[in-house]
């Protein structure tokens, strides 16, 4: 029986985090079991934010392919490709922009957000407000049947829906099929400033951390905030390294933490300290495995060059379809 397709993608604009591990790489990971995935380097999305600053996005390509195969995505079972690589994505994304209305713009609750978040940069421009048509285009062009996103990109996927069926509608054939939303479990990891975790933020602990950097990191993590002294009860449930505890620490230890920051039995240091031991643990084989990578780049660059192919040739043959369908072959 024919696996069913997903595709998603992610912005090379600097190394990834435990934001993006628990936000999305670990469903990946479980999704690459069951589904034919294709998982791409969104450089030309990246350029909606980061027009001013293209050099980070050339210099991420590679880093974010190594961190995704160091966390176990497995190249033989997934695609990687490179946005940018395959222009039959600018090509349907034009096509789509011609019939996409622009109150359905308009209206996306995740386009109004964004620019809250991102205000010290000027994003009032074409690119950016068409971001979710390109997405579209990413998605569509390879008939996926579901986008793993976090809850967030929702009512991007909602709009591909949406495109799908006018293009299908317009155009008399049920060409592009409609894709489920495949919604990521929303990560418990907050930034060091418990605000989300964001590069944007300069809050966030990277997959290549070294243990020095690690360690200044989560002494910086604010924990309780009504917590003021040592001799002061804690409450875990309100405390950011809590939350790591419970992905990376013991369960036994876990809960005796939790008892003794109940009763002030452990302070804030000592609690970092055990929670730092823990997560650097986790993150050893991940950057054994980077560091595996980086000194065998040429593998790299076949690995991304083997999925552009793949991708590639099923862009082709989309483009194929659509400029038949709409008399432009």
């Amino acid at each position: 029986m024919k696996k069913k397709r997903i595709v998603s993608g992610m912005r090379p604009t600097g190394k990834l985090h435990l934001g993006h591990v628990h936000g999305a790489l670990i469903n990946w990971k479980r999704l690459q079991e069951g589904f034919e995935c294709f998982y791409f380097i969104a450089d030309w999305h990246a350029l909606t934010s980061e027009y001013a600053n293209t050099q980070i996005i050339g210099e991420s390509v590679n880093d974010i392919v190594i961190d995704w195969i160091s966390v176990g995505l497995d190249p033989e079972q997934c695609t990687f490709f490179v946005q940018s690589q395959i222009k039959e994505h600018a090509e349907l994304h034009l096509i789509f922009s011609m019939i996409t209305p622009l109150a359905w713009l308009e209206r996306n609750p995740t386009y109004k957000d964004q620019l809250k978040e991102l205000s010290q940069k000027d994003l009032t421009t074409y690119g950016f407000l068409g971001y979710p048509v390109l997405q579209a285009a990413d998605i569509l062009m390879y008939k996926a049947n579901g986008v793993p996103v976090g809850e967030d990109q929702a009512p991007h996927v909602e709009l591909t829906r949406e495109i799908a069926r006018r293009f299908n509608h317009l155009y008399g054939r049920p060409l592009f099929p409609e894709p489920d939303t495949l919604l990521t479990p929303t990560s418990k990891l907050l930034g060091i400033d418990r605000r989300k975790m964001s590069k944007s933020y300069n809050n966030s602990i990277s997959l290549s951390e070294t243990d020095e950097d690690l360690y200044k990191k989560v002494g910086q993590m604010i924990t309780d905030p009504q917590r003021m002294r040592r001799t002061d009860p804690g409450d875990p449930s309100v405390c950011n390294v809590y939350s790591f505890h419970e992905i990376y620490t013991e369960k036994d230890t876990v809960e005796k933490i939790a008892k003794e920051c109940r009763s002030a039995g452990i302070g804030c240091v000592e609690c970092k300290k055990i929670m730092a031991q823990g997560l650097n643990k986790w993150l050893e084989p991940v950057r054994d495995k980077r560091k595996a990578l980086e000194a065998d780049m040429k593998k790299v660059t076949e690995i991304i060059s083997d999925g552009n192919s793949r991708a590639r040739a099923i862009a082709v043959e989309t483009m194929r379809e659509v400029k038949e369908l709409i008399k432009l072959a």
